[in-house]
């Protein structure tokens, strides 16, 4: 039941980065909370597979922050693949 708050704080994390990450017309709304939020989820089932125990505060900043940054990094990777993509539709279309 504990993974249910590193899911959720992830998820509410990954709200926050959507909107601290520029490009949002380029993505979904819904993309950063939700790479954030199954990073979160694969990080802290690992992690308690491998004898972590739930007292411990390597597990929690993990799983969370671990999720956030993952999840700004392929936000980021994403704006930059389709300002790219964009940009070559428009070079080849002459406009």
């Amino acid at each position: 039941m504990y993974i249910l708050l590193a899911l959720i704080g992830a998820c509410a994390l990954g709200i926050g980065a959507h909107f601290l990450i520029g490009g949002r017309e380029l993505r979904g709304v819904v993309v950063t909370p939700a790479i954030a939020t199954a990073v979160a989820g694969a990080v802290y089932a690992a992690l308690q597979w491998a004898g972590v125990g739930q007292d411990s505060i390597w597990l929690w900043l993990a799983s969370i922050l671990g999720g956030v940054a993952v999840a700004a990094v392929a936000t980021v990777a994403i704006v930059v693949l389709r300002r790219r993509s964009d940009a070559d539709k428009r070079a080849a279309l002459g406009i």
